[in-house]
């Protein structure tokens, strides 16, 4: 499979989950709710061999926390159950209040001290991460969640 391939396949694989997902949660969980035209960013991160355990310890323990602080929304973590996507694949929603608060968002937790530190941290034994790609999408007006 090429990696041109292999990325299509990633995208349209989280974007069906997350379309599940968000559908199951909607139904499930009255915390979720549609609050109007926010702005969702699907981010796939790849890992070097061997170090996708330390990047989802590093989303698990802080992240997830860090992007809370600075506006981020929390919509969902994914791995894909095939390999060799599964060894080495993180792939995340996060919700911003609009593409400009994206923006500000992604400045204000690149400048957090306490980002910095986990950052250097949790790459002592090397990088964790050697690929983002970052896709920017609007809710449809028939989407569960928007």
């Amino acid at each position: 499979m090429t990696i041109k391939t292999r990325h299509l396949v990633v995208f349209v694989t989280a974007v069906f989950v997350a379309g599940f997902a968000a559908g199951t949660l909607w139904q499930a969980d009255n915390a979720v709710h549609a609050q109007g035209s926010k702005v969702f960013e699907l981010r796939t991160y790849t890992a070097p061999e061997g170090k996708l355990p330390n990047l989802e310890a590093r989303f698990r323990d802080h992240t997830m926390r860090i992007f809370e602080k600075h506006g981020m929304s929390n919509v969902g973590y994914w791995v894909p159950q095939d390999a060799p996507a599964s060894d080495n694949t993180l792939i995340y929603i996060i919700s911003h209040d609009s593409r400009e608060q994206a923006a500000e968002n992604w400045d204000s937790f690149r400048a957090d001290p306490e980002w910095a530190e986990v950052s250097r941290a949790s790459q002592v034994d090397g990088r964790i991460v050697s690929g983002v790609e970052a896709v920017f999408m609007d809710a449809t007006d028939y989407s569960p969640l928007k």
